[in-house]
């Protein structure tokens, strides 16, 4: 799988310091308050696991599983929540964790709909941040890495549900995008 690469951006030593980094600003941050942590699923789910197991605090976990790509290199524009019960985050703090923030349509759908839960506030996490003009202005609170406008795989990040479970984050090969 890893020839299927272009090339690595992030190797796996970099990404679990980059992990420590973000752990250790989040602890700080949410110090003596009742976090609950809403992961994305599925892409999120290596960064969750990984980014978690270094936060010393008491917190709530709970997953969304949300699709906007359906299968494609880019956003349809349309997100689809694919449960029918929200979390109860009523006066808790939000921590949303996704893998990408890309056009932000994803994360957009997801805060305005937990918004209406009434949380005590809601912050963004992200694994990457593709650096690019977005329709509609979003950005996230932590950012683990910041990279160019291109697809990328691994490390949660899927192509047609493979390549989430490469050690790095990586461009795949233009011509197995088909």
């Amino acid at each position: 799988m890893l020839a299927d690469l272009d090339r690595v951006l992030f190797d796996e030593e970099t990404i679990l310091h980059r992990l420590d980094q973000l752990a250790g600003q989040i602890s700080a941050d949410y110090r003596d308050r009742k976090l609950t942590v809403i992961a994305i699923l599925n892409g999120s789910l290596i960064f969750m696991a990984d980014l978690l197991r270094r936060i010393p605090l008491p917190l709530r976990l709970d997953c969304l599983s949300v699709a906007s790509y359906h299968g494609g290199l880019q956003t349809s524009g349309e997100v689809i929540f694919r449960q029918i019960a929200q979390p109860d985050i009523a006066g808790r703090d939000i921590l949303l964790l996704d893998d990408i923030l890309d056009s932000g349509t994803t994360i957009n759908a997801i805060r305005e709909k937990l918004q209406t839960a009434s949380p005590k506030s809601i912050r963004v996490c992200v694994l990457l941040r593709k650096i690019k003009d977005r329709g509609r202005p979003i950005e996230a609170d932590y950012i683990g890495f910041d990279i160019a406008d291109e697809f990328v795989v691994g490390y949660g990040l899927d192509y047609g549900e493979g390549y989430r479970n490469l050690p790095c984050i990586g461009v795949l090969k233009k011509e197995l995008m088909t």
